[in-house]
């Protein structure tokens, strides 16, 4: 357990992604961009008319959509959207009549997925700033939550997950990917804002 403040992970964290909103080139120790998002296995077709701005700061750590089919006309929330690239496919997945929300606590990160939303015309798309720790929509309100490489990035996980299943209706599905340790980590890490943010 940590000796850090939620707040204290919270803004290493944020500031940390205030800087890959920029660009997530060189950032991480496993691929990022085109090529991360083809290493994790995304579906080429999906990736083919994405704006550049939207690859520059990819650094999820796996595919969510692989996990299961998203059907058009379903509701996705996505936590932790960065700056898009997720929500943008998931846009896509829904159809017109489907509805994809993205929250993250990084406002740079919200403005950019803004941006890149109107680039890529994903008119039924949003995102917001918000918490994963208090997700600002209401109960039951999404048929699928969607994560890539956010939860392990929360100091209050249980409470994390509390509120995706808040937010999901009834037989919902979440569909993450993330960070999994099989082994205890030393003190000295989970004392690490570096660590914490990394």
């Amino acid at each position: 357990m940590s000796s850090r403040s939620a707040e204290e992970i919270r803004h290493a964290v944020r500031k940390r992604y205030a800087e890959v909103s920029c660009s997530a080139a060189g950032r991480f120790s496993y691929p990022t961009g085109k090529a991360g998002a083809i290493a994790v296995g995304y579906d080429l077709s999906l990736l083919v008319d994405l704006p550049d701005d939207v690859f520059d700061t990819f650094c999820g750590v796996g595919n969510p959509f692989a996990l299961g089919a998203i059907q058009g006309g379903e509701k996705v929330l996505d936590v932790g959207c960065g700056a898009g690239f997720d929500l943008i496919l998931a846009s896509r997945l829904v159809g017109p009549v489907g509805r994809a929300c993205g929250v993250d606590f990084t406002p740079e990160m919200v403005k950019k997925a803004q941006a890149n939303l109107v680039r890529a015309r994903a008119n039924n798309a949003s995102a917001t700033v918000g918490i994963a720790e208090a997700i600002p929509y209401d109960d039951d309100a999404f048929d699928v939550v969607i994560s890539n490489g956010v939860l392990n990035l929360s100091p209050l996980k249980e409470r994390s997950l509390r509120e995706i299943f808040r937010v999901l209706k009834p037989n919902g599905r979440l569909q993450f990917a993330d960070i999994v340790l099989n082994e205890d980590v030393r003190a000295e890490m989970t004392d690490s804002l570096d660590a914490w943010s990394d």
